[in-house]
């Protein structure tokens, strides 16, 4: 597949380095040359330097047998342009545009925009992806990272192992004979800074921070079985009233079922049009890293708090700031992934990384065909895949044991007849089964094979 990847900055980059290593012709297009440079230096790419939406520029970067187009620079307008050359001048099959002005996305999702008019075939807003992500940190209070996956009936959780977890040191085959019913296994473990894929010897320590696919109505057992408490959001306080804090702020009050926000904004004017859009929801103007207006919030008697300001400092410094009043569970936008290694020694329960929240996102629209979703983890450091299976694939008619997959993938769960099970050694995957799979980045291109998916994009 051929594709052209517009905007080399942290998004258009890991898009890149997805596409490439998979051995796809990409070529990648910005108008800073050192962004540029960085690409085909470091990945697998060629490069344009140049403004994305000029005709002559996308002409060089081979759009006239190009197979897709993702847009994903920093500007909206930029972005839309490039896609309309794209489809008027070149015929692009495939368009992706990332936009972030909420006047843009409301008038696309109203359909204000046809597809003869403005022919973006799928438009990635990272404001909302985030505002989904930050929603789903909430109802998993316990775990520093969630996806759905299999229709809502399955879950990535991502746990931290406490020195009080009850499976500390115990082998993970073990974790099988001890609670034979639960549906619930582990896929990956960060020890020490590196992600795996463990093996059934291996044991869970304290500070792991593990990935679990669990099945949605195994969730509160296996946090409870991992020693977590699953507690109730009831109230939240949201620092930063921005495109994101109002998302989330208008999801909670959709949910009802006596859940309380309150917003603090430091901009004025931003302040009064959160007011102004939100019903019930109370916004304070001021500095989320003032105590004292944290406490007219209620921050002592808050249930999380949500630090979603376009600042990562005044994210984490608002987060340890309300954990250090008595605000038993933190959640901090962060987008320098430098500064996450740091979240745990500050005590900040989950970060959201908008990066890899916009990437998973555009990926799942790129693998479409038998792919039916995609979720990045890390920095890029595996994904989690749901798939359905060909029958053509090597892998339809074979029970788990038989499969030989590379040592960093494992099976999580698997869709069989709408109904899921958690897999053994002797269950067997026929053709039409959904499967969850983790997969480390390097060992992608090995699980596409096996499904047979990677020649069917959209």
């Amino acid at each position: 597949m051929k594709v052209i990847i517009c905007g080399a900055g942290q998004v258009g980059w890991q898009i890149a380095r997805h596409l490439s290593g998979e051995n796809n012709d990409v070529t990648v297009v910005d108008n800073n040359p050192e962004l540029v440079r960085r690409a085909t230096e470091t990945l697998d790419v060629q490069g344009i330097a140049g403004f994305a939406s000029y005709p002559d520029i996308l002409d060089r970067a081979g759009a006239r047998d190009a197979d897709m187009i993702i847009a994903a620079t920093y500007s909206d307008e930029v972005n839309m342009v490039t896609c309309q050359v794209a489809h008027s001048v070149f015929a692009i099959p495939r368009k992706i545009a990332r936009l972030r002005s909420q006047s843009y996305l409301d008038a696309i999702y109203s359909d204000l925009y046809r597809r003869d008019h403005m022919p973006i075939d799928v438009v990635i807003s990272p404001e909302r992806e985030v505002a989904e992500a930050a929603l789903q940190r909430l109802s998993a209070p316990a775990a520093f990272d969630t996806e759905i996956f299999l229709d809502g009936k399955a879950q990535i959780l991502g746990i931290t192992i406490d020195d009080d977890c009850p499976v500390v040191n115990t082998p993970l085959r073990q974790l099988t004979d001890l609670f034979s019913t639960l549906r619930t296994i582990v896929v990956g473990i960060r020890r020490e800074g590196r992600l795996f894929a463990p093996d059934p010897n291996d044991q869970l320590f304290p500070g792991d921070a593990c990935y679990v696919c669990v099945v949605d109505e195994d969730v509160p057992r296996t946090l409870e079985v991992f020693g977590k408490t699953v507690r109730t959001q009831e109230r939240v306080v949201i620092v930063g009233g921005g495109n994101v804090g109002l998302a989330v702020a208008r999801r909670l009050e959709k949910k009802g079922r006596g859940i309380r926000a309150k917003v603090i904004e430091k901009n004025r004017k931003i302040a009064e049009h959160a007011a102004d859009e939100l019903e019930r929801t109370i916004v304070l103007n001021g500095d989320g890293l003032d105590k004292a207006l944290l406490g007219e919030a209620g921050i002592h008697r808050a249930d999380a708090i949500l630090c979603v300001t376009d600042d990562d400092k005044t994210n984490i410094l608002a987060a340890v700031r309300a954990k250090a009043i008595g605000c038993p569970m933190a959640i901090a936008l962060i987008n320098d992934p430098t500064l996450v290694p740091l979240m745990s020694h500050l005590g900040i329960d989950a970060h959201i990384n908008p990066r890899q929240t916009t990437v998973s996102s555009i990926l799942r629209h790129i693998r479409h065909g038998r792919v039916r979703g995609v979720y990045s983890i890390g920095d890029a450091e595996a994904e989690v895949i749901e798939a359905e299976v060909l029958s053509t694939s090597p892998i339809a008619g074979r029970t788990v044991r038989d499969i030989e997959f590379p040592e960093g993938v494992l099976i999580g769960a698997i869709q069989q007849n709408g109904k899921v099970i958690k897999p053994q050694g002797h269950t067997k995957i026929e053709a039409g089964d959904v499967i969850l799979i983790f997969a480390l980045a390097d060992d992608v291109p090995e699980v596409e094979r096996l499904l047979q998916v990677s020649i069917d994009y959209f």
